[in-house]
C-alpha cells in the first residue's frame, strides 16, 4: 500500500479503539457499551494463499459491521491458535502460533482491560475455527468473574457456507468443501484484500486441486476410515467417531481441503459480497446484543476472584 502526502487531515469519526485517544474512548462509552475484537491467526493456507487468510477473514467484516452498528472495534489480533500448521522444524510454513495457555490468558488479559475501561459486552470474532478450540476457558472466566456479556462470533470461512447459503454466493459443492482450508471462501476474499492492498497475495498459479486423505497412519492398519476435511474428527464408516489431535500436512499434501479443494471458482468479486454479507449479519446481531441487559459486578482490573488460566 503506498503512502501519499495529503495536504489535510479529514475529521471523521474513528471506530478502531486503536487510533483513539482516551478522550475519544469516553465518547464511545457514551453512546455503546459495545466493543468488537477481531481475531486471526498467521498461519499456512496452502501454496496459494497467504498466511494472515485467517486474518482478512475476520478483520475487514469488523471494520464494516463496526461502522454499520455504530459500535467500535479493537485493532486485529494476528495470532492465534495453530500448532496444528506448524511443519517439521526448520521447513518454513510461516505459521506462528500461541499455546492454548498462552492465548487464553491473552484474551483474559484483553477482557479485563476493555471492562475496567467501562466496556460491559465483548464480542471477540474469530476468522479463524480452531481458536475456537481455545477460547472457552477465557469467555467464561471473563463472564463467571465480571458479569460482562463475552462471545465469540464466527467470521471463519467453515461457516460462511452455512451462514451465507440463501444469497447464492458459494458455487463449490459441499465435497469440494467451499469454507475450508484454501478453498473458494478463503481465496476469494484474500483476492478481494489483494485489490484494496495494490500487491499480489494470491497465487492460484501455484495450486492444483488437491485430495483431502486419511493419515497414512490409520491407512496402513485400516481401509473403513475416510477423511472430506479439516477437521480434527477420524471418520469410520461415513461417521465422525474420534476426536484426534492431528497435523493439517497429515491429511492434505498442499495445505489445501475438499474432495477435492478447489479454490479456482474464487474472485475478488466473489469475496467483496462476502465480506460485506458477513459484516451486514454481524451488524444485525450487535443489534440485538444491544438489547442485552448487563450489570457488571467487578470491573477492576486487579479484583480478580479467579486464577488465571
Amino acid at each position: 500500500m503506498e503512502w501519499e502526502e495529503k495536504d489535510e487531515v479529514k475529521e471523521e469519526k474513528i471506530y478502531n479503539l486503536f487510533r483513539c485517544g482516551y478522550l475519544d474512548v469516553r465518547e464511545w462509552l457514551k453512546e455503546t457499551d459495545i466493543v468488537l475484537i477481531p481475531l486471526g491467526s498467521t498461519e499456512q493456507h496452502g501454496r496459494h494463499c497467504p498466511v494472515c487468510t485467517d486474518s482478512i477473514a475476520t478483520e475487514l467484516p469488523c471494520q464494516i459491521a463496526a461502522e454499520m452498528a455504530n459500535v467500535p472495534y479493537y485493532q486485529l489480533i494476528p495470532l492465534g491458535y495453530s500448532p496444528q500448521h506448524l511443519h517439521p522444524p526448520g521447513i518454513g510454513s510461516g505459521t506462528i502460533t500461541l499455546s492454548a495457555a498462552t492465548y487464553q490468558n491473552m484474551l483474559y488479559e484483553i477482557g479485563r482491560s476493555l471492562i475496567h475501561n467501562g466496556f460491559n459486552k465483548l464480542i471477540f470474532a474469530t476468522g479463524h475455527t480452531s481458536n475456537m478450540k481455545a477460547v472457552d476457558p477465557a469467555l467464561r472466566t471473563l463472564r463467571y468473574e465480571t458479569g460482562a456479556f463475552v462471545c465469540c462470533y464466527r467470521n471463519d470461512a467453515e461457516a460462511v457456507p452455512a451462514l451465507l447459503a440463501d444469497t447464492g454466493i458459494i458455487e463449490n459443492p459441499p465435497e469440494e468443501a467451499p469454507g475450508w482450508h484454501g478453498s473458494e471462501v478463503e481465496a476469494s476474499e484474500c483476492l478481494y484484500f489483494e485489490q484494496l492492498y495494490g500487491k499480489k497475495i494470491v497465487h492460484l498459479e501455484r495450486t492444483d486441486k488437491d485430495w483431502t486423505h486419511p493419515p497414512k497412519w490409520i491407512t496402513d492398519v485400516s481401509d473403513k476410515f475416510t477423511k472430506a476435511n479439516g477437521s480434527p474428527y477420524l471418520t469410520m464408516n461415513g461417521k465422525d467417531v474420534a476426536w484426534v489431535p492431528m497435523d493439517h500436512q497429515e491429511y492434505s499434501d498442499t495445505g489445501l481441503i475438499g474432495r477435492p479443494g478447489n479454490p479456482f471458482r474464487a474472485s475478488a468479486e466473489k469475496g467483496k459480497k462476502i465480506i460485506y454479507a458477513k459484516a451486514k449479519l454481524m451488524a444485525e446481531f450487535i443489534e440485538e446484543v444491544k438489547k442485552i441487559k448487563v450489570e457488571i459486578k467487578n470491573r477492576d482490573y486487579w479484583n480478580r476472584t479467579f486464577r488465571p488460566m
